[in-house]
């Protein structure tokens, strides 16, 4: 480790953030690693379930207050916190490296990126409205107006650890509504230190409450079984989406879920092979291929199906493994070891099936959890590989005839999250958008994702939208109120 790694771990807080205050919690801590060396860079306070009511203590005793702000109040608070993030991109970028193992050019990205939802929602603070009319019988005047759904629990995934923080808190923030905020055990320090630039930008005590912890059902069952808790916005796996929502149906919570995906892309035969292969590297390998919206399944038209593997077996043969913080290095290491064990197994059943592995194919060496960029061909549909979402930097490949085919093969999954095509046919291209079951798709275009873009899937991906004017919504009940007609 070097000095300024040590000097920038030294500066980021470790304990719990509980209405306003930095606090050891019961003093019980739980280790953080760095997965390119294994080694421990900090450790971190493993919250009990009383410090997680207390949480929501705090942010349910300063929920009037705050949903009583000026809009303008709240976005100027949260228009500083974005320009701290900005001054402090280097320390981010440099943090989620160490923490999560993304290259750091892609953790400068994602600085960006997240920022963008802390500035897209201080401008959207101010622009919630309602409407004033007459009723269609003239029997009076209608009024609609929005307010604060009120204490909500946002728990954020590993993979982007600003990202998914920014595009949580600031929505919820710019409504009015007060926040218990569960980071991710592998990958919480990222979410500590944006509290800390939340804290300098003037957020008051109580409003944004920070529960680190390795017993996320014990601490977070009671909150949500807490008749004060009234938003609940999870991303990750489908499988625990399911279950939140079971609890969430207790309390009737208002629910966000970005769950799984199993995104297609397709390569029809008058695509621009050479837009398509810098998507698909795009679409596949961002983030180590550790994101939702990472492009799982190939399909590619047969008659072009050599050409595009062989320009993409090339490039990624290219791609070198290795720790974030080094100069030149595209692929990073997984998260842990299970999620090696998953990649080599999904990897191990494919070829098993009859794939074909044109470049890659096996774990890394030494103490790092990496896992080498691959390429496979021939990969069956029953393959797992093509089934379930595989987190990892493997780049399956399958062929098809037509474009009924192409859709039928897209849709064939109970996921929806997004979905990215390559074809120069414009009227194709309409029916494209039209034919294929997700909620977000990328025309000629391998990164979809914008603050300024309503973000969020459809089937067993998910709930809602975050980001976009949508996703304030998220946080607003709508009231409607009638009036007795004032000219009668």
């Amino acid at each position: 480790m070097t000095a300024a790694e040590s000097d920038l771990l030294g500066r980021v807080p470790t304990e719990l953030f509980v209405a306003g205050q930095w606090i050891p919690g019961n003093g019980a801590t739980f280790p953080v690693h760095d997965p390119a060396t294994g080694a421990v860079i900090a450790e971190v306070a493993d919250a009990s379930p009383a410090e997680g009511m207390a949480a929501l203590d705090a942010a349910a005793g300063a929920g009037r207050d705050w949903a009583r702000t000026a809009p303008r109040r709240r976005a100027e608070i949260l228009r500083r916190t974005f320009d701290l993030v900005q001054e402090h991109t280097d320390d981010l970028a440099l943090l989620m490296t160490l923490e999560m193992g993304k290259p750091l050019q892609e953790a400068r990205g994602e600085v960006g990126y997240g920022g963008e939802f802390l500035r897209w929602f201080s401008e959207e603070a101010v622009r919630i409205d309602g409407r004033y009319g007459t009723s269609p019988d003239g029997s009076g005047q209608m009024v609609v107006t929005h307010r604060p759904v009120g204490p909500s629990l946002l728990i954020t995934p590993w993979n982007f650890p600003l990202a998914m923080a920014t595009r949580k808190i600031a929505p919820a923030l710019a409504a009015g509504c007060t926040v218990v905020i569960k980071p991710p055990a592998l990958t919480p320090l990222t979410t500590l230190m944006l509290t800390r630039l939340l804290e300098q930008a003037g957020v008051p005590e109580g409003v944004v409450n920070v529960v680190t912890t390795t017993k996320s059902g014990a601490v977070c069952g009671p909150l949500i079984s807490d008749p004060r808790l009234r938003k609940l916005s999870f991303t990750g796996s489908t499988e625990v989406g399911v279950r939140l929502l079971e609890q969430a149906a207790g309390g009737v919570l208002r629910t966000s879920m970005e769950l799984g995906g199993n995104a297609p892309f397709l390569v029809f035969d008058d695509a621009d092979l050479d837009a398509a292969v810098d998507g698909a590297l795009a679409a596949k390998f961002r983030n180590i291929g550790q994101a939702c919206t990472a492009a799982n399944r190939f399909y590619v038209h047969e008659e072009v199906a050599e050409e595009f593997t062989r320009r993409v077996t090339e490039r990624v043969a290219g791609m070198r493994t290795g720790r974030g913080t080094d100069d030149g290095v595209d692929i990073g290491p997984l998260i842990d070891r299970k999620a090696v064990d998953n990649v080599a197994a999904l990897v191990d059943d494919a070829v098993d099936r009859g794939a074909c592995v044109r470049t890659g194919g096996s774990r890394g060496e030494g103490p790092g959890t990496f896992y080498q960029p691959t390429v496979l061909t021939g990969v069956p549909s029953d393959a797992e590989v093509m089934r379930q979402e595989i987190f990892g930097p493997v780049l399956p490949i399958a062929t098809f005839s037509s474009e009924e085919g192409a859709i039928e093969l897209a849709n064939a999954t109970p996921y929806g999250l997004v979905g990215y095509a390559y074809t120069r046919d414009t009227r194709r291209g309409q029916r494209l958008i039209d034919e294929i079951d997700t909620g977000m798709m990328g025309l000629n275009i391998g990164v979809v994702s914008n603050a300024a873009a309503p973000f969020g899937g459809v089937k067993q991906s998910g709930l809602g939208r975050e980001g976009s004017r949508e996703g304030i919504q998220e946080y607003l009940e709508t009231k409607y109120t009638l009036t007795p007609d004032p000219y009668a």
